[in-house]
């Protein structure tokens, strides 16, 4: 089966993937970069999807997402080499500077397209089908559902850990067809280090992006865990044991059931989607040591706290290429343009979801820096009302402090949050904001980087650490591939 086959569209880190290398290839991410071909044929059928009836209009989501999802035979034919070998084909064959590995994160591809350099995902997502047999607010079921081909896969790759996650708040209306694996690499694999080492300068910097967010899991096995929940407007003990949140939730949705049935948590992991599993850092700490290449830490807390940094970043960068500096463009979850983000002068700004969390993140952001003549905000919607949804009213309270203008690109706000077709009005909206063009600028040298760092990175919760690449041991347990 081909490596593309395996891969979900909707995913944080495939979407996240394709926007980084196309910009690296020169071209925007147009309905998410999946079907530039086709893409004003999505274009024109969406909307007509989002006037349907909510029952039909939700059908049609979750049939979307089946059509991307695997069922566990053909999962056995997974192969996370060919996966890796996908991954990396997406970026132009060039000399880098440097490169990032690791956690997922939107800011993080801004920050990776004003250096010019590519990033290889730690964690990618597999959607195992199930076809309806398992109850959405019924998580040991899924569980149960899982547990074989969880065992085959895991069996089959003893360098991948394997986080099962049920989240039936924000997940709910695909949770109805399918059950979602992320898999996190614990080595880098031969096509990883291939590709680092075929296109890094000699001298050239590794970093390593590190979420530091962790979840309490169901412990399945020494590299298999069960994540109830998701990070948003839940908190984990409401996923675990429920609350009024919940069980007014669950009413509203129709459940029997005033909170979901899990046992309490007996371990602490790496979240699922964001979180960074230290057991890939040997792997990279080898391969940095041979090649000689400097090792760096960007270690952040939680997926939100690197989106400031990389927002002053441009904003200190249009400065010294006196540009305006008065445009916000606010972007939310896999709903992102870095391409038209700098062809545009604007600077920007990516929250996790569109949850209250998320918008207090804006919120304090925009507390905290100068005045923003311009706002523009995406909306990626889930088509669900769930906990924490941030209102419309919320989001325009805060548009509203754009000075000259504030308004939503792409969103549909009769719809909102079942706004399924903002997957494709995104783009257009964006390329009609940026009325005003600046030529694509060299990339960001990495010197400036560290001088902004020197002179403003005490103002953020992010740690860029020189890692240790020194030997520890002996190169007897060094697999072939790096020799």
């Amino acid at each position: 089966m081909m490596a593309r086959r395996f891969v979900a569209d909707f995913d944080s880190s495939a979407a996240m993937l394709r926007a980084l290398a196309g910009f690296l290839h020169g071209r925007d991410f147009p309905a998410l970069g999946t079907h530039r071909h086709t893409s004003p044929l999505f274009e024109a059928l969406l909307p007509v999807v989002n006037r349907l009836p909510v029952p039909r209009r939700e059908a049609a989501y979750v049939r979307s997402g089946l059509a991307e999802a695997l069922t566990p035979r053909a999962l056995t034919h997974f192969d996370a080499e060919a996966l890796s070998r996908w991954v990396v084909a997406r970026y132009p064959r060039q000399r880098y500077p440097a490169a990032v590995v690791g956690s997922s994160n939107g800011a993080l591809v801004h920050l990776c397209a004003a250096l010019g350099i590519p990033w290889l995902p730690q964690t990618q997502l597999l959607a195992v089908r199930h076809d309806g047999r398992v109850p959405v607010d019924e998580p040991l079921q899924h569980l149960d559902f899982a547990r074989e081909p969880a065992r085959h896969l895991l069996e089959s790759h003893p360098d991948l850990q394997l986080h099962h996650t049920h989240d039936a708040n924000h997940d709910r209306l695909l949770l109805r067809g399918l059950t979602h694996f992320r898999v996190k690499r614990r080595r880098l694999g031969i096509a990883y280090v291939r590709f680092l080492e075929d296109v890094l300068e000699p001298g050239a910097t590794l970093f390593v992006s590190e979420c530091e967010l962790r979840w309490p899991t169901l412990r399945q096995g020494e590299r298999h865990v069960f994540q109830h929940g998701a990070l948003g407007g839940a908190s984990p003990d409401e996923y675990y044991l429920g609350g009024p949140r919940v069980e007014e939730y669950l009413r509203r949705q129709g459940s029997p059931r005033p909170r979901w049935p899990t046992p309490p948590p007996d371990s602490d992991s790496p979240e699922a989607e964001w979180g960074f599993e230290p057991a890939l850092s040997e792997d990279l700490q080898r391969l940095a040591r041979k090649r000689r290449w400097r090792l760096r830490r960007i270690v952040y807390p939680e997926p939100e706290a690197l989106s400031p940094l990389v927002a002053d970043l441009y904003r200190h960068w249009y400065r010294d290429r006196h540009m305006p500096l008065g445009r916000l463009l606010v972007e939310s979850s896999i709903l992102m343009e870095p391409w038209w983000a700098l062809r545009g002068g604007a600077v920007p700004f990516w929250m996790v979801l569109n949850t209250r969390p998320s918008a207090r993140a804006l919120e304090h952001y925009l507390d905290a820096s100068e005045p923003w003549e311009a706002l523009y905000l995406m909306l990626c919607s889930r088509g669900v009302e769930s906990i924490g949804l941030a209102p419309l009213q919320r989001w325009r309270e805060l548009l509203s402090r754009g000075l000259d203008r504030g308004e939503f690109l792409g969103v549909d706000e009769q719809e909102y949050p079942r706004d399924f077709a903002a997957v494709v009005r995104y783009h257009p909206a964006v390329k009609q904001a940026m009325a005003a063009r600046y030529p694509m600028p060299e990339r960001l040298d990495l010197k400036r980087l560290d001088a902004f760092l020197r002179q403003h990175g005490d103002r953020y919760p992010v740690r860029w650490e020189e890692a240790d690449t020194s030997p520890r041991h002996s190169s007897a347990g060094v697999s072939s591939w790096m020799h």
